[in-house]
């Protein structure tokens, strides 16, 4: 089962991935108490935390193949790009770094890798084309996700709860 400490920040494949179905959320101010009652949950719902598990290992291979990928890069470093107050120049001394001399000196599935997201020509197809914004559905989405992380800290709560009672 995949275990998900809660950020601050948040990368941008976090956001397309839910509790519960593709991760245990962890709570970044008791992390301890938080694994412990994960691996406990885990350990006595086997079938229900390996479907957590199986989830989250396609989400990233179906999800994030490497051109999904390059397209958030695109989109990312384009919006970027529109609030620049200066035109960028390449300073004097720079190196260029070519894809050979990256993975040249690469072995094992470090350079399987890099050879599997290297691009070999150039592309006449466009990026990928954003879906209209609908903040009904990211709303609903984050809902889905909030309600999801409410309920396992719920039933840590009542973990520790009856637990102190135990030994109390």
């Amino acid at each position: 089962m995949t275990l998900f400490v809660r950020p601050r920040y948040h990368d941008f494949f976090i956001r397309g991935m839910v509790p519960l179905q593709h991760y245990w959320p962890i709570r970044d101010t008791s992390k301890c108490t938080s694994l412990k009652f994960a691996v406990e949950w885990g350990n006595n719902h086997t079938k229900e935390a390996q479907a957590i598990g199986e989830a989250a290992s396609n989400f990233i291979h179906e999800d994030m193949k490497i051109d999904y990928v390059y397209d958030y890069i695109f989109h990312l470093l384009n919006e970027y790009a529109k609030l620049l107050k200066f035109k960028p120049k390449i300073p004097p001394g720079a190196d260029e770094l070519c894809p050979e001399t990256m993975a040249c000196p690469t072995n094992g599935i470090h350079r399987k890798f890099m050879e599997e997201s290297m691009v070999l020509s150039p592309s006449d197809a466009i990026p990928c084309t954003l879906p209209p914004h609908d903040p009904s559905v990211l709303g609903s989405l984050r809902d889905r996700k909030d309600k999801s992380t409410k309920q396992v800290e719920s039933w840590e709560n009542e973990y520790w709860e009856k637990l102190i009672t135990v030994c109390s």
